[in-house]
């Protein structure tokens, strides 16, 4: 019998295989980054077919097999349901997505990242004003750069990294944007990726 893990997760984006399968690339709290099928969810039968969907957050059961994950089940949590339904957030919220994609790869936790992605993508889904919604733009990439150990010891940063991630921030922000968006350049230029 094979052991069921019971996740919260993002999915970050997904692709049809075979005839009405789909494979999802879903960031969860438990397991890091995992790529995960559902077989027959394009039918129109499948009951997984409108909860598994691009952007959602969700609780998922799935299932280790050879070569990869299967959902055998999901179900929507409530949460960030309405960031995809604000254009200007949504496009913030596409950026974060590809950001992920591109620095996660493999199976490797990492509760703290996951934390203040959803801390972030929560405030985020509130914001209304473009400044702001630059401001928690940055502060979500910086602290995803931090959390991946690619932004060392820096008195601007630190307090911007390290302190918990509140709705303040995006205030903190825009007092030196400019040097924060420079050590983020800095930062993906090193990555290589």
């Amino acid at each position: 019998m094979h052991h069921i893990y019971h996740i919260e997760g993002i999915i970050l984006g997904s692709r049809s295989h075979g005839e009405s399968g789909r494979y999802y690339y879903i960031f969860t709290r438990d397991l890091g980054m995992v790529s995960a099928s559902a077989q027959g969810v394009r039918k129109m039968s499948s009951k997984l077919r409108y909860v598994l969907q691009d952007f959602a957050y969700l609780k998922i059961d799935l299932v280790q097999g050879k070569n990869i994950f299967r959902i055998t089940n999901a179900s929507k949590t409530n949460v960030l349901e309405n960031i995809t339904k604000m254009p200007e957030n949504f496009k913030v919220f596409v950026n974060i997505v590809r950001l992920l994609k591109r620095l996660l790869a493999g199976v490797e936790p990492n509760e703290n990242l996951f934390n203040d992605i959803v801390t972030g993508l929560s405030i985020l889904e509130k914001i209304e004003s473009k400044e702001d919604l630059l401001n928690i733009e940055a502060i979500i990439v910086l602290r995803i750069l931090n959390n991946l150990g690619y932004i060392g010891e820096n008195e601007i940063l630190g307090k911007l990294t390290k302190s918990p991630f509140e709705g303040h921030l995006v205030f903190e922000v825009s007092k030196d944007r400019n040097k924060v968006l420079q050590h983020i350049n800095k930062a993906l230029k090193e990555t290589h990726l």
